[in-house]
């Protein structure tokens, strides 16, 4: 061990137990008992006293803002978190996904998709992880509410094979 005095052996002690981070106890030695350590030393010298470092308080998390009663939503309401499975709709009718028996080339997963308009699209997620949709029909744009109940849709599908 370091040499350090039964008193200073005592002070080096408390100063851990209080919390002290290693790199700041190394400061502390050299400027109140001018021994200087590396790094290691000094955890070297926490070992030797039989003291266990304190890991650091985590933060504390932030605290949300009191929402007033007069502006929560309305009951019914969809949250932007908030995930409505395909029979709520979401206002984007009968959306139909199927998964693929053979897959694509270049794809992890690919199937076929049918929007609530009747028009149809191919879909697929490449090697990447990255989704891709091909309409049937040149220039065609699903709705919105139709996209996200094909969101929903798929994901359903390929938890259902294990993806």
């Amino acid at each position: 061990m370091a040499t350090l005095s039964t008193e200073q052996q005592a002070t080096a002690r408390q100063w851990i137990a209080e919390g002290m981070k290693i790199s700041d106890f190394q400061r502390r030695l050299e400027t109140d008992f001018a021994l200087k350590l590396t790094y290691m030393e000094a955890r070297f010298l926490i070992d030797d006293l039989k003291v266990i470092p304190k890991d650091p308080e985590p933060p504390a998390p932030p605290v949300a803002p009191a929402v007033p009663a007069a502006s929560a939503p309305p009951a019914g309401t969809i949250e932007p978190d908030e995930v409505v499975p395909p029979e709520g709709n979401l206002g984007g009718g009968d959306v139909q996904v199927t998964v693929d028996a053979v897959t694509r080339p270049n794809a992890m997963v690919s199937g076929r998709v049918r929007f609530s308009d009747g028009k149809g699209a191919a879909w697929l997620i490449d090697m990447q992880g990255r989704p891709g949709l091909v309409a049937d029909e040149k220039g065609y744009r699903p709705s919105q509410p139709d996209l996200m109940a094909f969101q929903v849709s798929l994901e359903r599908e390929l938890a259902k094979l294990g993806y």
